[in-house]
């Protein structure tokens, strides 16, 4: 693992960390507010922001994991916790979804009284929280791992919103229904991306080719440097959120050039699709082509 490298994760794990004391710090005082004014939306950003800080607390242990030197027992490095903390994030997030519409529909069904102006003061100062802790996390490294907090407090954001045009409606109007329909409004924003989110961190964790790597495209380029007749047992997968590794077959036509279609291969993979840790293994050209096969006269 190269220094910057090294050195981005550390920004990354400093950076949520910070970001976790915030969001819980607040937390504990929305939920306060949120119990004694009556407000469901201002009660669920307080969960959210409790469940935001688990998420960044996740994120923050999973970039320190990322960052600890590989080891003969673990050759890859540590760097799938970060699919890991994806993985229970998405899911701690569609429990909060799951809570927010069973309240928000047995509030619709047995409406409270709300304290509109206490709500209102409490999630603007929730809003600005949301908003420092979203640029903090924008400023640092990007990956799936960050993203996935970034998302939590994004979702958070929304909430905050919510609960403050929430306060001021019924400030200034005193209808209360507007508090569980916010909510409800929040929970689909909040379901949709981490429905993504989760799909993302399966993906990973079942070793899919990355979303933005295409197999089939690797595959003809690979079949199409010079003195490849074909490629076969392809496999493209990702040890962490940004470092894809690949492994392949190469039927070659004269064995002898080896060493000039490996080079060559190695940069094509580097430069055209950011693929820097590949393994190619040739075979000779009398052996089945399975896959690819290039044009006798290449």
């Amino acid at each position: 693992m190269s220094h910057d490298h090294n050195h981005a994760h550390t920004g990354a794990g400093t950076t949520l960390i910070l970001a976790t004391l915030l969001t819980l710090g607040f937390a504990a005082i929305e939920a306060g507010v949120g119990l004694w004014a009556g407000s469901l939306a201002l009660v669920a950003d307080a969960g959210h922001m409790v469940n935001d800080a688990a998420a960044l607390g996740l994120a923050a242990g999973a970039a320190w994991l990322a960052r600890r030197q590989v080891s003969p027992r673990h050759s890859y490095g540590l760097g799938r916790a970060e699919f890991i903390a994806a993985l229970i994030n998405s899911l701690s997030l569609l429990a909060l979804v799951a809570w927010l519409t069973v309240s928000a529909v047995e509030r619709l069904q047995a409406p409270q009284a709300v304290q509109g102006e206490a709500v209102s003061v409490t999630a603007a100062i929730g809003l600005a929280i949301n908003l420092l802790v979203a640029w903090l996390l924008t400023r640092g490294e990007k990956n799936l791992n960050t993203r996935a907090a970034l998302l939590h407090v994004l979702g958070d954001l929304l909430g905050s919103v919510a609960a403050l045009l929430a306060g001021l409606v019924i400030a200034f109007t005193g209808w209360t229904p507007i508090d569980p329909l916010l909510s409800l409004v929040i929970g689909a924003l909040i379901l949709v991306s981490s429905l993504r989110l989760l799909r993302e961190a399966l993906h990973g964790l079942m070793e899919g080719a990355p979303f933005d790597i295409a197999p089939e495209e690797v595959g003809h380029a690979l079949a199409g440097v010079p003195g490849v007749a074909s490629v076969h047992d392809l496999h493209i997968w990702a040890v962490r959120p940004e470092e894809a590794l690949l492994s392949a077959h190469l039927v070659v036509r004269d064995i002898a050039r080896w060493e000039m279609v490996m080079e060559t291969s190695h940069a094509l993979l580097a430069e055209r699709f950011g693929i820097h840790h590949a393994t190619l293994q040739p075979e000779p050209v009398t052996r089945t082509v399975h896959w690819r096969e290039r044009p006798e006269h290449d």
